[in-house]
C-alpha cells in the first residue's frame, strides 16, 4: 500500500477548483528519517525531540533555495516535493553536508521521481512509497536514489555512484534499481547547484523579488564540487565560459555577458596565463554546450572557469567553479555576494582565488591592480554594460549608436567612469569609414580614450582605442607605444594583437605582423575575425593561396562571415585572377554590406574588362551615398580598374582628407601599383608616413 501523508500549505486553489477535488503531479520525492531515532527516543525522549526538531528546522531553511516544499511527515520520518531531480538530490547533498559536523544527528534520504496525488490533506502515491522504502538502503549520512533519478543525473561532472542493484521493496509491486550517491567529499562543502528562484512577496500594491537563490550551473554540471590544492598538470591556459543569468529576466543577458567580459579581462592581466577572448567563448553561451573536454580541446585550454550571475535589486551574486577540462574534474567553486558598487573587486577576487588555485605567481604590478579596491556606481556601470553588450554584438549602424548612447549615458552618470570613456572610444571607432566620416567621430574617439587614460593608465582597451587614433592621424611610432602598452598590460587582450598586426603590416613588417596575427587567432581560435586577419599579410608578401585558405577556415567558422568571402575574391583580384574573383565578391554583397565591397566589385569589373558594369556600379556608388556615408575611396578605385589615373587620385586624396582607412593600405597593396610613379600618388605616401 501506499501511506498517507498528512501535508503542510498546498498552493492556493482558485474559486473554480474544488478542494476536495485530488491532483496528480509529477515530482521529486525526497524522504529523510533521524538515524536510531527509536534508539534514541528510548535512551532520552527529550534529545530524540531535539533531534527531530533541529531535522525538520534544517529541512524548513534549506528548501526554499531548491523550490522545494515540505509535503509531509510520518512518524520521525519528513517529505519533501521537488519539481526536478537535480534540486532535490542537490538539496540532499546540502543537508547532509550541514551535518557531517553534527555526529549526534544522523539522517538518510531517499529520492525517486514520480506520480503523487494530493487530496485533501494528503499526499500518496508511487513516489511517496518508493522514497521511504529506499532511504532505508542509504547508510547514516546517506543518499540512495532510484534509476528515475539516476537517469536524470548520472552524466553531471563529479557525480559517483553505487550500483545497488534491483531492490524488492515492501508495498511495491516491481523490483527497483537503486543507486547510492557516492562522493568523497560530500561532506566537505555544501552543494551550491540548483538554486531557483523561490518566491515572489507583494507588498505596498509593488511585487517585489523576494528571493532568487543561484544556480550553479545549468543542469549539466549540478554536482559536488571537488576542491583540491594542485592539479595533475600544469594549468597555463583558461577559458572563462559565458556566465549563466540567473537573475529571472531574459533581459538581464546584457548583464551576464558583461560579468563574463569583465572577469575574462581580469584574468587576462595575469601574465602567466593565457586566457581565451570572448569571440571565441560565447559560441558556447545557452543550454546546450558540448562536454568540458570537448570545448577545452576546440579552445586548446587546460581549465575553463564556469559559473552563474543573479542580481536582486543592489546585490550580485557570482558562483564559479574550476574545471580541469582535459580530466572534467572540479577544482574549485566558491560563490560571492557584493553590493551593485562593489562588483569589480568582486571580480578581481575570483580571478586571484582562480590564480591561487592552478598555482600562478602574481608580479607586483598584477598584485597592485588586485588589491586596489576598485569600485563602481551602479547605475553607471550597468549603462556601460549595456553599451558593451551592443558593441559586441553591433551590425548595423543602429547598433553602433546604441552603443554609444549607453557609454555616454554611463558617463553622465559618472564622468570619472574610466572605462566608460574607453568604451566610447570603441563605439565611435567602430563606426568610423563605415557609419561615419572619420573626421566626424575619431577627434571624439581620441578625446575619449586620452580621458579614461587620464583616469585610469592600466585599461589596454583605452591604450588600444589610443593607438587607433595615433594610426588615423599616420603617428605610427605613437601608436606603436600605446599598442604595446597594451599588450604589457593585457598580454591576453587579443584585439591588441590583432591591431598592433595590422599596424606593422601596414609599413611592411609582415614577419612580425603575422606573429602578431598568429598570437590573436590563438588567444580567440574560434573568432572568425581574427582567423580572417592572418590572410590579409599573406596576400600582400604575393601568397595568395595562403591567404585564400584563411578566409575558407573563417568561413567555416562562420559562414555568413561576409569579409571572409570578400577576402577570397580580393586575393583573386591581387593574383590577377579578375573573373574568378568577380563571382566571389559578388556573393559577399547583400543589403548590409559596406560600400567597400560594391567598389571592389567595380574594380573586378573594370580589370576583367567589362566597362559597362564598372560605370554602371560607380552610379550605385553615388545613388549609396545620397543615403548614407560612402568613402571617396570606394569610387576611386574603380576607376582605378578603369584605368582612369587622375579620378583614381582625385577620389584618393578626397579620402586622406577624410581621413579614411583605405590610405593606410597604399604601400603593401599591389593594387596600387599602377600609381607608383606619380607624384600626386608618392605625395600621398609621404602625408601618411609610408614613403619609406
Amino acid at each position: 500500500m501506499a501511506y498517507p501523508v498528512k501535508v503542510g500549505p498546498l498552493p492556493p486553489t482558485s474559486p473554480d477548483t474544488n478542494p476536495s477535488n485530488p491532483t496528480r503531479e509529477l515530482a521529486a520525492i525526497m524522504f529523510s528519517d533521524v538515524v536510531g531515532y527509536t534508539a534514541i527516543m528510548g535512551r532520552d525522549e527529550q534529545e530524540a525531540l531535539r533531534a527531530l526538531d533541529a531535522h525538520r528546522e534544517l529541512l524548513r531553511s534549506l528548501i526554499p533555495k531548491f523550490n522545494g516544499r515540505m509535503v509531509g511527515e510520518i512518524g520521525d520520518g519528513t517529505l519533501t516535493s521537488f519539481h526536478g531531480a537535480i534540486d532535490a538530490v542537490n538539496c540532499a547533498r546540502e543537508v547532509q553536508a550541514r551535518l557531517h559536523d553534527r555526529p549526534e544527528l544522523k539522517v538518510r534520504i531517499g529520492i525517486h521521481l514520480g506520480d503523487v496525488v494530493f487530496s485533501n490533506n494528503t499526499v500518496l502515491g508511487d513516489g511517496v512509497n518508493v522514497a521511504s522504502r529506499i532511504h532505508a538502503l542509504a547508510p547514516p549520512g546517506g543518499i540512495c536514489v532510484s534509476a528515475h533519478i539516476y537517469d536524470e543525473i548520472r552524466n553531471k561532472p563529479g557525480t559517483c555512484f553505487k550500483d545497488l542493484g534491483e531492490q524488492r521493496l515492501k508495498n511495491v509491486s516491481r523490483p527497483i534499481r537503486v543507486y547510492q550517491i557516492v562522493a568523497p567529499d560530500l561532506a566537505a562543502q555544501p552543494a551550491t547547484g540548483g538554486w531557483r528562484r523561490v518566491a515572489l512577496i507583494a507588498g505596498a500594491g509593488v511585487v517585489i523579488l523576494a528571493g532568487i537563490i543561484l544556480a550553479l550551473m545549468r543542469s549539466r554540471s549540478q554536482a559536488p564540487y571537488q576542491t583540491q590544492s594542485t592539479a595533475k598538470h600544469t594549468i597555463s591556459s583558461i577559458a572563462v565560459l559565458p556566465l549563466d543569468n540567473f537573475s529571472g529576466d531574459p533581459k538581464q543577458e546584457y548583464f551576464a555577458d558583461g560579468l563574463t567580459d569583465e572577469l575574462t579581462t581580469d584574468l587576462a592581466t595575469i601574465s602567466a596565463l593565457r586566457v581565451i577572448s570572448r569571440g571565441s567563448v560565447m559560441r558556447y553561451k545557452g543550454a546546450q554546450r558540448p562536454p568540458t573536454p570537448e570545448i577545452a580541446k576546440a579552445l586548446n585550454v587546460d581549465a575553463v572557469v564556469e559559473g552563474s550571475v543573479m542580481r536582486v535589486g543592489d546585490k550580485v551574486r557570482v558562483t564559479a567553479q574550476l574545471i580541469d577540462a582535459p580530466a572534467d574534474k572540479h577544482m574549485w567553486a566558491k560563490n560571492y555576494e557584493r553590493d551593485s558598487r562593489d562588483v569589480l573587486a568582486m571580480q578581481d577576487e575570483i580571478a586571484q582565488a582562480i590564480a591561487r588555485e592552478v598555482n600562478v605567481e602574481l608580479t607586483p604590478n598584477e598584485q597592485a591592480h588586485f588589491a586596489s579596491g576598485r569600485t563602481v556606481n551602479p547605475a553607471a556601470h550597468d549603462a556601460y554594460l549595456k553599451g558593451r553588450y551592443f558593441l559586441g554584438s553591433y551590425g548595423s549602424q543602429e547598433r553602433v549608436q546604441k552603443a554609444i548612447e549607453q557609454f555616454q549615458e554611463a558617463i553622465k552618470i559618472d564622468p570619472n567612469f574610466a572605462l566608460a570613456y574607453a568604451g566610447l572610444a570603441d563605439a565611435y571607432s567602430t563606426g568610423d569609414d563605415w557609419y561615419f566620416p572619420a573626421t566626424e567621430v575619431m577627434p571624439k574617439a581620441k578625446a575619449a580614450a586620452e580621458k579614461a587614460i587620464e583616469l585610469d593608465d592600466s585599461l589596454a582597451e583605452a591604450h588600444v582605442s589610443l593607438a587607433g587614433m595615433y594610426e588615423y592621424d599616420f603617428d605610427w611610432a605613437k601608436g606603436e607605444r600605446e599598442y604595446r602598452r597594451a599588450i604589457e598590460l593585457n598580454p591576453s587582450y587579443a584585439f591588441a594583437h590583432d591591431q598592433y598586426g595590422y599596424l606593422l603590416a601596414f609599413q611592411g613588417r609582415f614577419d612580425q605582423a603575422l606573429a602578431e596575427f598568429y598570437r590573436a587567432s590563438e588567444l580567440d581560435p574560434l573568432s572568425a575575425g581574427f582567423v580572417y586577419d592572418v590572410g590579409p599579410p599573406l596576400v600582400w608578401q604575393g601568397k595568395y593561396d595562403a591567404g585564400k585558405e584563411q578566409y575558407r577556415k573563417a568561413l567555416e567558422l562562420d559562414p555568413g562571415f561576409s569579409f571572409a568571402q570578400q577576402g577570397i575574391g580580393w586575393a583573386d583580384l591581387e593574383a590577377g585572377k579578375f573573373n574568378e574573383a568577380i563571382p566571389e565578391v559578388q556573393k559577399a554583397i547583400t543589403t548590409d554590406s559596406p560600400p567597400f565591397f560594391v567598389g571592389l566589385l567595380g574594380y573586378a569589373y573594370a580589370k576583367s574588362g567589362d566597362r559597362a558594369k564598372a560605370e554602371a556600379i560607380i552610379a550605385e556608388l553615388n545613388q549609396i551615398a545620397a543615403r548614407r556615408f560612402v568613402s571617396p575611396f570606394c569610387t576611386a578605385i574603380v576607376y582605378l580598374g578603369l584605368g582612369d589615373k587622375q579620378r583614381a587620385l582625385d577620389g584618393f586624396e578626397k579620402a586622406y582628407e577624410v581621413r579614411s582607412q583605405w590610405p593606410l593600405f597604399f604601400k603593401v597593396d599591389r593594387m596600387y601599383d599602377p600609381l607608383r610613379s606619380e607624384p600626386r600618388f608618392i605625395a600621398l605616401l609621404k602625408k601618411v608616413g609610408l614613403d619609406k
